[in-house]
């Protein structure tokens, strides 16, 4: 039996035998092309999450397919009594590609976590120190495992399943004084993400890793750094932290490493990695042969299809493009990010659910953060074109939603404030504030243009 094209049942059998843990959107997807997925009625939609950055080399990568298919008709799962060679082969290749020595697998962004979470308290162990604490941000997300909920710096992932995980400790984000005063003698290492991917796309500020990093230095604790989403050409590097100048002590990837096959990476140090001794960590699935096999094909074509070089050209012209857009609409707040991991926030004209929903409606698929932030995080894969044709899309709904700024929200910054008029004014001892106030510093815009018609 096959429900694959009947999305009535697809939903029935969900909603009865799930665990309804997803908040799911009314669409099921068949099959999938380069950055294009399908759906049980064949209609076509542009990815722009990426299977929430995942999906690197978008759907049906001959390369990565191929590989794949090799894999399993050798061998898919080998356990780690053994030594694996795909697994040696991939460890090799990012230990090159990065800062690390050692490398250790898993199946997800969580379980990369944990890996590092236990290995800096290893580490401090096995010197006989007792360092056990982790310091992480405000707003971050670790992962949903009982440890990485600790760990995650938003009550909201943590609170239903207390009591927590102990020995984490919570910091605003980019705010390098409240890190100094968080760090004590018991402080293991500062856990962070450059790019607060799930609480909205904010990027940290360059001095602050930084700082982060030399202060690392000099209290001799470790720095962690989560690369679970911005890890893998995301950003423009191979890994993020290559746009900040420093290197961590620990690195953890998932996401796009296996292109869509699941995978985990906890990369760190010669000196680290004397935290773990034989017995302390393991995995029966992780660096199994068809997933390192997936990732091994992921780099390959990242080497031969200069796709960071990709990342970095798309990305600038979808920038200029989302920012003119800014230029052009009051209800957009903010545009953030780095590569091809970008946030649009909205004021609270829009909602980033609606503005979801709308989005898909036009084929065009994206995330939802929060009450006023859509995600961006396609395939690495992407083309100028592509990028353009979300990016009128975009257009067009905000237009029918808000219109375009008109002449006087354009020019109205060149006008003096209300007080200025009124400091003015009373400096030479004119009467006539009603009349200037009204001509050039009231609050008050002008109706807004019908739609269909230009400014």
């Amino acid at each position: 039996m096959s429900i694959e094209n009947d999305f009535s049942l697809i939903k029935d059998y969900d909603n009865n035998y799930c665990l309804q843990v997803f908040n799911l959107l009314p669409v099921a997807f068949t099959k999938g092309k380069g950055c294009y997925l399908y759906d049980t009625e064949g209609k076509k939609y542009l990815d722009m999450i990426g299977g929430i950055a995942v999906n690197c080399l978008g759907y049906g990568n001959p390369k990565l397919t191929s590989a794949i298919s090799k894999q399993a008709k050798d061998i898919i799962h080998a356990c780690n009594y053994y030594y694996i060679p795909q697994k040696s082969e991939l460890a090799y290749r990012l230990c090159r590609a990065s800062f690390a020595d050692k490398v250790f697998f898993c199946n997800s962004g969580a379980e990369a976590n944990e890996a590092a979470i236990k290995l800096a308290r290893g580490f401090f162990y096995y010197k006989d120190i007792n360092k056990y604490e982790i310091i992480t941000a405000n707003m971050s997300f670790h992962g949903r495992t009982m440890g990485t909920i600790a760990a995650t710096g938003q009550e909201k992932f943590s609170r239903p399943f207390e009591p927590n995980v102990p020995g984490f400790v919570h910091v605003p984000y980019n705010d390098i004084d409240a890190m100094i005063d968080a760090v004590n003698p018991h402080t293991a290492a500062i856990m962070l993400e450059l790019i607060q991917g799930e609480s909205g796309v904010h990027p940290a500020d360059k001095q602050y890793i930084q700082e982060i990093r030399k202060l690392c230095n000099e209290k001799g604790i470790l720095l962690i750094i989560d690369e679970v989403q911005t890890g893998v050409g995301r950003t423009g590097k191979m890994f993020c932290y290559q746009n900040y100048g420093v290197t961590p002590d620990i690195m953890t990837l998932a996401k796009g490493l296996g292109g869509g096959v699941p995978i985990g990476a906890m990369l760190c140090t010669n000196e680290v990695a004397t935290g773990f001794r034989p017995g302390d960590h393991g995995t029966t699935f992780g660096g199994n042969p068809l997933a390192c096999a997936a990732g091994n094909a992921v780099l390959t074509v990242f080497e031969e299809q200069n796709i960071i070089d990709n990342v970095r050209e798309v990305s600038d012209e979808l920038f200029e493009k989302l920012n003119t857009l800014r230029s052009k609409y009051n209800c957009i707040r903010s545009v953030r990010g780095m590569g091809l991991l970008i946030g649009i926030e909205f004021d609270d004209s829009i909602t980033a659910q609606g503005m979801r929903e709308q989005l898909m409606t036009m084929g065009f698929l994206v995330s939802a953060i929060g009450k006023s932030t859509i995600r961006l995080a396609p395939p690495l894969i992407l083309t100028k074109a592509q990028a353009g044709s979300f990016v009128r899309a975009l257009d067009k709904i905000l237009k029918n939603v808000s219109g375009p700024k008109n002449v006087f929200s354009k020019i109205k910054d060149a006008f003096p404030s209300k007080k200025q008029v009124k400091d003015n004014v009373s400096k030479i001892g004119s009467a006539k504030i009603d009349k200037l106030d009204t001509l050039a510093a009231t609050e008050t815009k002008p109706a807004e243009t019908p739609d269909g018609e230009d400014d």
